[in-house]
């Protein structure tokens, strides 16, 4: 396992590495509470699986993008440390499954070589940023994306304001007003403009998310600058983590922030923080997303296509024109999102003639190819169809999108990979037509969490349960009518009826089968909704809710031969940090380390950051003594002043609030710096000596 060790050039990305190999050991031993350990590991990629001793491993892809040396090197690793499948991911990631902890580290520095990173890519930090895969490429957009997705990265990948927050926050980034990245349910959503003097900017969608309850975002920039996308990003971020709550995971994300505090005060103090940004303008280098090299032009030659029809479906639904003359781009379709190792050898060998070399991951969990010359496209079809990679239906009826569920997934209530499979069969064999139908989506979650994003498609299913005659019956729950609208304007799907999985399919025929007959030409499914009303579904598939006819099968789910029995674990997404008072003094004296590592070296506002978490984490541990357990920082820094300050049992000459928020009323200046790291470090040796006394 050591050998990562003088592999690697970044010796950032190194020490990451080393840590975590520490940490794992400290686990081990019993040293480091298995719920401190579980939020490290999870801000390192690496997720707990339902199946006992083994983990995800979950990579991060900024926007989906990965280049074929990549891919071959994931697939490597997929092979030498996992299951030999790479799973595509609704937020543009890859996840490998059944690794070893132990061997996560050295995964890890493997990767790192080819620059992939599995940093925050799950746990309580700044998720994977997403964008339309076709960004850069796409004739509706008014510029590319793609470095300002970059640029937000790389700017908060390890940046101490989102290392621990309450919960994860979800960025996207759309191509144009269609708005192909989802903003309307992510933190922060961002959809590029051009205003009136030609200077590029972006609307800004604030606060949406899905799970269990869904919120739409709201719009709180019509025009933001590009040069304050990341300065209002960070004081977002402040916000966040400051007023979070950090207890109660169902309602850790900034949409119940905004529901708790309102719209007007959470942007009143997110304007309050700039002052304490690192940057107050921060300029995008366009550059920083370099171009692939064209694939070079070949003679192709006459190539024969064994189906015609199948060839003429195919490119009817998967290619389309780029804004770059002359060129196509190519979606390819994955069946549930996974591509088995040696297929993923074959796909890169098959396209690298015919494409550049550089491939976007879709949010519904297949792959773009870009810069495919006219002429190449029949060669190009040829060389996928030997591989069975050339399903027509791209992001239609037909391309259903889906989670893992109980596959592999601690929360999945019932099966959604199988169920995908047998919807799509039922699409392809009884509904062909559908396969041009883009305006009317599936997408399936095995849970309520919305993994799948099933609540915001036009017809989604997530995994539920019934009892029925004393047994429990695998279900699904129904819901209708969501989607995109445009420019940041989205619907959320209405919960219509709950029927046994089994019934899935016919619940998928009633629906079409009646869209059909009684749709009026040209009225999309949004359109037919609206005007039939949630009702009129409910009846139409109420006789299917009906459990006195159940059948032996039905209490089987899809995938399985057993009888089913909801096994529900313990979901990681938040990484929970458990308040113990040796846990939180062990993290506060951490942190200030960090702020001395960060003040000596010049980065006056990261060593700033620390510091503040620092008295955080003190004041939380003295509060636990007294039995207060505040679930916000926010509280930790009222609570204190009302048990310690307030009472004269800790005398700071001002309140503590005045003490630490001085964060947010200074210039992150190297002199304002030195002076909160000396003051923390004061506070802090009165805390360790106060509890010192406490424990005598």
């Amino acid at each position: 396992m050591q050998s990562f060790r003088t592999e690697l050039e970044n010796p950032i990305v190194e020490q990451d590495i080393i840590d975590l190999e520490k940490k794992i050991r400290a686990f081990r031993d019993g040293t480091i509470h298995e719920e401190k350990f579980r939020s490290l590991r999870l801000a390192r990629g690496v997720y707990g699986q339902r199946q006992p001793g083994v983990q995800m491993v979950r990579i991060k892809l900024p926007f989906g993008k990965v280049t074929f040396k990549q891919l071959l090197r994931i697939a490597d690793i997929a092979d030498e440390y996992g299951s030999g499948n790479l799973h595509l991911t609704t937020r543009q990631d890859i996840q490998i499954h059944y690794v070893s902890l132990d061997r996560t580290p050295e995964l890890w520095a493997k990767l790192e070589q080819d620059d992939i990173t599995l940093r925050e890519a799950c746990g309580n930090t700044v998720r994977n940023v997403t964008a339309s895969p076709n960004a850069g490429i796409d004739a509706e957009e008014p510029f590319d994306v793609s470095p300002y997705a970059q640029a937000v990265f790389a700017y908060f990948l390890r940046n101490p304001i989102c290392q621990e927050m309450g919960r994860k926050i979800k960025i996207s980034f759309s191509s144009s007003d269609k708005d192909t990245a989802f903003s309307y349910i992510h933190d922060l959503g961002f959809i590029p403009k051009i205003n009136e003097q030609g200077e590029r900017g972006f609307k800004v969608l604030f606060a949406g998310g899905l799970g269990a309850q869904p919120f739409l975002a709201n719009a709180v920039h019509e025009f933001l600058p590009e040069d304050q996308l990341i300065p209002f990003t960070e004081s977002v971020l402040r916000v966040f983590d400051r007023y979070g709550e950090r207890s109660n995971r169902n309602k850790a994300r900034m949409k119940y922030l905004v529901q708790k505090l309102g719209l007007e005060e959470v942007l009143r103090l997110v304007a309050e923080e700039r002052i304490a940004n690192k940057v107050k303008t921060f300029e995008i280098d366009r550059n920083t997303v370099v171009e692939p090299a064209l694939p070079q032009a070949l003679n192709y030659g006459d190539v024969e296509i064994e189906n015609e029809q199948h060839y003429k479906h195919w490119f009817a639904t998967n290619v389309i024109e780029q804004k770059q003359s002359g060129f196509y781009g190519v979606y390819v379709k994955v069946k549930v999102g996974d591509i088995k190792t040696d297929k993923a050898r074959a796909f890169v060998e098959a396209i690298k003639p015919y494409v550049a070399d550089e491939i976007r991951i879709t949010q519904n969990q297949g792959l773009l190819l870009k810069y495919v010359r006219a002429e190449a496209i029949p060669s190009l079809y040829v060389a996928l169809n030997k591989i069975g990679f050339t399903t027509a239906g791209f992001d239609s009826l037909a391309d259903i999108t889906t989670c893992p569920g109980t596959d592999t997934c601690n929360l999945g209530i019932s099966n959604s990979m199988t169920l995908a499979e047998v919807l799509e069969d039922v699409i392809y064999n009884d509904f062909p037509e559908f396969i041009y139908e883009k305006n009317l989506n599936i997408k399936i979650s095995g849970c309520m969490n919305s993994c799948g994003q099933h609540g915001l498609a036009e017809i989604g299913f997530h995994g539920s349960s019934l009892k029925a005659v004393g047994k429990v019956v695998p279900a699904v729950q129904v819901m209708l009518g969501g989607g995109t609208v445009g420019d940041g304007v989205g619907r959320v799907a209405e919960r219509v009826i709950k029927v046994p999985s089994k019934r899935a399919t016919s619940v998928l025929h009633y629906l079409l089968n009646d869209f059909k007959e009684n749709s009026l030409t040209g009225e999309n499914f949004h359109q037919y909704y609206d005007k039939q009303g949630k009702d009129y579904f409910y009846q139409l598939l109420k006789p299917l809710a009906d459990l006195t006819n159940l059948q032996d099968e039905e209490f089987v789910d899809w995938g399985h031969v057993e009888q089913f029995a909801t096994a529900i674990g313990v979901g990681e997404c938040a990484g929970v940090v458990i308040d113990l008072v040796a846990t939180l003094l062990l993290e506060a004296d951490e942190k200030f380390g960090w702020a001395k590592q960060n003040l000596d070296k010049g980065a006056f506002a990261d060593s700033i950051y620390h510091t503040y978490s620092t008295l955080v984490s003190a004041a939380k541990s003295l509060l636990l003594d007294k039995g207060v357990n505040s679930s916000t920082q926010a509280g930790v820094i009222r609570e204190f002043d009302n048990h310690y300050v307030e009472t004269g049992e800790f005398n700071l000459g001002s309140s503590f609030s005045d003490f630490v928020l001085q964060i947010n009323k200074n210039e992150p200046t190297a002199a304002f710096a030195q002076k909160y790291y000396e003051e923390a470090g004061e506070f802090l040796n009165q805390i360790k000596a106060k509890r010192s006394l406490a424990t005598v």
